[in-house]
């Protein structure tokens, strides 16, 4: 069954086959929607247990945790008018030990930090990601290495189609 855990070490099993592979090249951790709390986590572990930074991470349509992101997400909303919502839909994910922090691990980072959002996404609503970065912003102490870029709703990107717009290369750079 998938975990928490279990993705985060994968991810860093990616990189250290990466990194042995990459020579001076950089690596950088890239997580979209689900995958931004696996990112956080990975690069806080990477720096926290190992004393090594990544050497950046994108987070693109992210939240802030994943409790927050299920009280918030659209699909959710008919249900959370029900009695029990809380009880079984976001504690059922803390029992199965899923809580993806971006929030306290973004308060930790120190490598450099991009969070992209479409003003359009109606699955991880826009509102979490300018609060990740509003966290992160407050807690790094080189500010110039946060960004926060959002994507006007009238390039249609919503949440799977940042990676589609032409100017992203650039962006990231």
């Amino acid at each position: 069954h998938p975990t928490e855990s279990g993705f985060t070490t994968d991810v860093l099993a990616l990189y250290d086959w990466a990194k042995a592979r990459s020579g001076n090249s950089s690596i950088l951790f890239w997580g979209h929607s689900l995958g931004t709390g696996i990112a956080t986590n990975a690069a806080r572990k990477l720096q926290e247990e190992r004393g090594v930074q990544v050497d950046a991470v994108v987070l693109e349509s992210p939240y802030t945790n994943i409790r927050e992101a299920a009280a918030h997400i659209p699909i959710t909303k008919i249900y959370r008018q029900f009695p029990g919502f809380d009880y079984l839909i976001l504690d059922s994910l803390a029992l199965g030990n899923m809580f993806f922090r971006s929030d306290e691990n973004v308060k930790v980072l120190a490598c450099p930090l991009l969070i992209l959002h479409a003003e359009d996404d109606t699955v991880v609503p826009p509102h979490l990601g300018r609060k990740l970065f509003e966290t992160a912003h407050g807690a790094y102490k080189d500010k110039t290495k946060v960004k926060f870029i959002t994507f006007p709703e009238k390039l249609g990107l919503g949440h799977d189609y940042i990676s589609f717009n032409p100017e992203l290369p650039a962006l990231v750079k």
